[in-house]
């Protein structure tokens, strides 16, 4: 698995997952540090969640989804008001 999160120390690096997210963390992938100890990363932050499709289909076109869009409104209107 590589580290795909972009400001994330470890960017770019690739680790090896030793073992499967456990019970209660399956939002997590686990791997074991330069010093041996037992560390885990939001599974987002990897390549070992597959790519969202609508990153793929925008290609860089829009950096915002229809729902954030719609926050982004309301959080106009309510700043208006």
């Amino acid at each position: 698995m590589r580290v795909t999160h972009p400001f994330h120390p470890l960017f770019g690096q690739e680790l090896q997952v030793v073992q499967p997210p456990r019970r209660g963390h399956p939002d997590r992938v686990f791997f074991y540090d330069d010093r041996g100890q037992l560390r885990s990363l939001p599974i987002r932050w990897t390549s070992a969640e597959p790519e969202d499709p609508f990153i793929i289909l925008a290609a860089g076109r829009s950096p915002l989804r229809v729902a954030e869009l719609r926050e982004l409104a309301a959080l106009v209107r309510r700043l208006r008001a």
